[in-house]
């Protein structure tokens, strides 16, 4: 075996056999293993290290033990070690057992009485490997009957309902690991009762204190009119509580306690608000906010290329 795979080609095969093993087991997320946990890499060293020690090792032992043999075992060594894999006795072996034939000196004893024009047949029974691969089939056929037509384990129609839930658990793993990349650009009004109950519970927390639980104000402004001091709509209103304001020094950034997703929602919760007009609420402030509409281009006059000009006249 040593023989057959070279040690430059042994360590290297049996250290990444080791190293995806161990990539395949350890949940590790979007990164290796070996870069998430240091053990792992640690691990990965000493076992390299270890292996080339072992090699050398056994190199070294086989070397002093080669010169302590006689002139007459170092033959026979050398004799044993000429021959191919493929002419050794162990491989032989294995090859007769898997195939069940015969060498030449005895297939007198599987030949028939007939031939034709000299063409005589041998009675060889089939390969073992063969056989069991067949008997095998036969096995799976009636395994498979059994569970899926008597039984009815589950249908394709089940298996698919299975792959979708399994995708649909792994997606939402992977949006909860994903990094929140929310900004103003991208930010849209959210008004599913999802988004604006965490939106409320934030606003609870962490705004009601100067705008009341209702939004009405206290020493920050009312929320539930019209009127905006730093403009309104969900772009505006997301910047204001990401970055603050600079009319107001006690409007502070949000942006270091909460995370983008977490503003949106806040932002849509108070935009909710609008028209609720909470009993006791402050006086409005600043200008009315009026959303900004698209305003339709007109369609561009196209002439028509077929139609041809007629010559002026005097």
């Amino acid at each position: 075996m040593k023989k057959l795979i070279p040690v430059y080609v042994r360590v290297p095969l049996i250290f990444f056999a080791v190293f995806a093993a161990m990539e395949y087991f350890i949940d590790s997320g979007d990164k290796p293993a070996f870069i998430k946990f240091p053990m792992v890499a640690l691990f990965l060293g000493v076992f390299l290290f270890l292996l080339i020690a072992i090699e050398i090792v056994v190199n070294a032992v086989d070397k002093v033990t080669y010169h302590l043999l006689t002139d007459e075992q170092k033959q026979q060594l050398e004799d044993a070690q000429s021959v191919s894999f493929f002419e050794s006795k162990g491989f032989k072996n294995i090859m007769g057992k898997l195939t069940s034939s015969k060498d030449i000196e005895q297939e007198s004893d599987v030949m028939l009485d007939h031939d034709y024009d000299g063409i005589k047949e041998l009675d060889n029974v089939l390969p073992p490997w063969w056989v069991y691969l067949f008997y095998g089939t036969i096995i799976f056929a009636l395994v498979y009957l059994v569970r899926f037509h008597i039984v009815g384990d589950y249908d394709q129609a089940q298996e698919f309902k299975n792959e979708v839930e399994l995708a649909e658990l792994e997606n939402s793993k992977n949006a909860k690991a994903a990094p929140d990349d929310m900004n103003v650009d991208k930010v849209t009004l959210l008004t599913d009762a999802a988004s604006l109950a965490k939106g409320k519970e934030i606003f609870t927390n962490a705004c009601a204190a100067c705008h009341k639980a209702d939004g009405g104000g206290l020493v920050g402004p009312n929320l539930t009119d019209k009127n905006w001091i730093n403009g309104g709509g969900i772009k505006n209103v997301f910047k204001l509580i990401s970055e603050g304001s600079k009319n107001n020094a006690t409007m502070v950034a949000w942006n270091k306690n909460l995370k983008p997703t977490e503003i949106q929602s806040v932002a849509s919760y108070i935009l909710s608000l609008q028209g609720t007009n909470p009993a006791g609420a402050k006086a409005a402030e600043g200008e009315i906010w009026v959303e900004e509409a698209a305003t339709a281009q007109p369609a561009e006059k196209v002439s028509d290329s077929t139609k041809v000009a007629t010559p002026a006249t005097k």
